[in-house]
């Protein structure tokens, strides 16, 4: 189900939106942007200076007309038409230029900010990606994104025209007639009532629009990967309604926004039209009577400056116009940028660990552990003291321990309860245990997916929230229930879990992981192309290849999220084998639900409700005759 939407948000988009974007657009562009813009200034200014000439002309023939000396005018005009060429081939050069190069600055500008969200996504918690729905997480990179392209390339650029060419052509009527003016303000006057009326209510729901693509695209991912769910279950006519019921409020929404924006074009300018016509009708009637005009020129109201001004008044009126077609762009724009930022914002995950795993060597004069500059084989944790400024080495050998461990995945509902588990390096811990007993929750925290709430987790006697996460997790090696490939090749996919590994070690991952056999059956071997998160593989090669991931990463410690739960009965067996090899000198933590799998563990954790209710070898467990003996002698499989 969708997430009800934050009433704040809904009431419109957040005041320092547009100043934030602006700011970070500057900082992609300091040199180029102001250079655009200073060509969209330079071009409106042009395109508004028409009028004066027009006014100029006007008044040269209108003084040739009386005086009848026309060989006096042919050069003033010729003047005046050269000068105005000159003006608007400046003016179309400085279009040419900034038309050109607010393509760069836009894209470029997408570019790098779709990197920074990226980048900002790889920090996030898993917790955020519990949280909220892929597709709507991906809605950022396609609706959010086209919505600022959109606004940036045309919509600003144009509304920055737009306030220049009516700042600059309100400034040349006034300068003509002040009583003329007036005119134009009272109609003005009406249009902004107009805007603030219809436009709100577009914006308004210009956003809701936007949030709600979101939902809309979130849940046609969830069912697009579920879909084998949804046929299996003959859920496609309740799919159907629940994205009916989506659509119709993307829809409701929609149709609002585009409503008012539709009406609002045409009512501006049908005032346009109104004030054009009070004007002509205010300019004959002022001509009629003879009243004295009021200007900073100083001319007399004649035909030579109504003229002129009347189509100052259609080109003002118009311009109108356009800041309304605009500013539905620039709030669905916004809309999408607040979206965009408030991913931004998303707190990342913290990391104040110091302590690094580091290659390592044993100095032979003094049977010291200490840090090599290329790899060894050996590794070690470098543990600076901040107490003394000494630095101590300790070997990566696979000790874990949890004592006394509290966690809640909210403050208000705790799922584990003093847990304490303690694993030896070597060993083989399984935890057993019913659906949402707290078996996979416990890897989380070795992880630091997750922070505890209370206890203590140590890695080798070190506290893990001292050690850098990714230098923690690059220790463990994980296999889960479900498995994520990748589009590449198989080669590439098991190199995930090294990117340093080389062929040779690639392939003997895979040998050791019982992948080898069916890898090299495929059309070109670890040379095959997997797309779909491997879809052209069975459930079991699929999570082969993850077994094999894990090997070539070579950790200390692994765990083992019911990586077999997915495999038949006879390539479990040959997959056992395998993991047998793998698990050969390293600490090992195993949850399956086929009891059969952790039969040899070194100690066997039963967990019911987050709490550890028996703890030992299969044999003493068995001998209790308690919660783990009911479940091996039953007929039944955890589920």
């Amino acid at each position: 189900m969708s997430k009800p939407a934050n009433n704040a948000r809904a009431r419109g988009s957040k005041p320092g939106t547009l100043k934030r974007l602006v700011k970070m657009l500057f900082s992609f562009y300091p040199v180029l942007l102001p250079l655009v813009m200073l060509g969209v200034v330079l071009c409106a200014l042009i395109n508004s200076i028409g009028s004066v000439f027009l006014q100029k002309a006007l008044e040269v023939i209108s003084t040739s007309w009386q005086t009848g000396d026309w060989a006096a005018a042919r050069p003033q005009i010729l003047g005046l038409v050269t000068t105005l060429a000159v003006i608007y081939i400046i003016g179309n050069l400085s279009s040419l230029f900034w038309n050109r190069y607010m393509g760069v600055v836009t894209q470029g500008s997408l570019m790098k900010l779709r990197e920074k969200m990226f980048n900002h996504m790889q920090d996030l918690p898993i917790r955020y990606f519990d949280t909220n729905q892929r597709g709507d997480i991906m809605s950022h990179y396609t609706n959010d994104i086209d919505t600022l392209r959109q606004m940036i390339s045309q919509s600003l650029p144009n509304l920055v025209m737009t306030v220049i060419v009516l700042t600059t052509v309100f400034s040349i009527m006034l300068y003509f007639s002040v009583w003329m003016c007036l005119v134009i303000v009272i109609g003005v006057l009406c249009m902004v009532a107009l805007t603030k009326v219809l436009g709100s209510n577009s914006a308004r729901f210009f956003i809701a629009q936007q949030r709600e693509l979101g939902v809309v695209e979130g849940h046609i991912e969830e069912v697009m990967g579920g879909q084998k769910v949804v046929k299996a279950f003959c859920h496609e006519a309740a799919a159907e309604a629940d994205f009916d019921e989506r659509n119709e409020r993307l829809f409701e929404v929609s149709q609002k926004a585009n409503m008012f924006a539709n009406i609002l074009m045409p009512v501006l300018m049908n005032l346009g039209n109104l004030i054009y016509v009070m004007v002509a009708l205010a300019g004959g009637v002022f001509l009629a009577l003879g009243v004295p005009n009021l200007s900073i020129s100083g001319l007399p109201l004649s035909i030579a400056v109504v003229v002129p001004f009347l189509n100052m008044t259609k080109q003002f009126c118009g311009q109108i116009g356009q800041i309304s077609q605009q500013i539905n762009a620039v709030v669905m724009g916004l809309a999408g940028a607040e979206r965009i930022f408030a991913l931004l914002d998303e707190e990342p995950e913290t990391d104040e660990g110091y302590v690094t795993l580091v290659n390592a060597q044993v100095n032979p004069e003094t049977w010291q552990i200490e840090e090599a500059d290329h790899h060894t084989g050996l590794w070690a944790w470098k543990h600076p003291h901040r107490a003394d400024g000494t630095v101590t080495y300790e070997p990566l050998r696979g000790d874990v321990q949890m004592d006394d461990v509290d966690f809640g995945y909210t403050p208000d509902h705790e799922v584990l309860h003093g847990v304490s588990v303690y694993a030896k390096p070597g060993q083989k811990i399984a935890f057993v245990g019913a659906t949402g007993a707290g078996k996979t929750t416990i890897t989380n925290l070795i992880n630091r997916f997750y922070d505890i709430a209370d206890g203590k987790i140590r890695y080798d006697g070190i506290n893990v929230n001292k050690i850098r996460k990714a230098d923690l997790r690059r220790s463990l090696g994980v296999v889960l229930q479900d498995v994520n490939l990748f589009t590449g090749t198989v080669m590439d996919n098991i190199r995930y879990g090294n990117l340093e590994a080389t062929d040779e070690e690639c392939i003997h991952a895979a040998e050791l992981a019982g992948a080898d056999d069916f890898i090299r059956r495929l059309p070109e071997g670890y040379d095959t192309m997997l797309t779909g998160n491997g879809s052209q593989l069975s459930q079991g090669q699929r999570q082969l290849i993850s077994i094999a991931r894990a090997a070539v990463a070579d950790p200390p410690a692994m765990i083992l999220d019911e990586a077999t739960s997915s495999i038949d009965t006879r390539t479990e067996a040959i997959v056992q084998r395998g993991m047998d090899a793998l698990m050969q000198g390293r600490t090992t933590f195993v949850i399956a639900h086929r009891l059969s799998t952790v039969r040899n563990s070194d100690l066997i954790i039963c967990l019911d409700h987050g709490r550890v209710i028996e703890r030992g070898t299969h044999d003493e467990l068995i001998a209790k005759r308690g919660y783990y003996y009911q479940l091996y002698t039953g007929a039944f499989e955890l589920e």
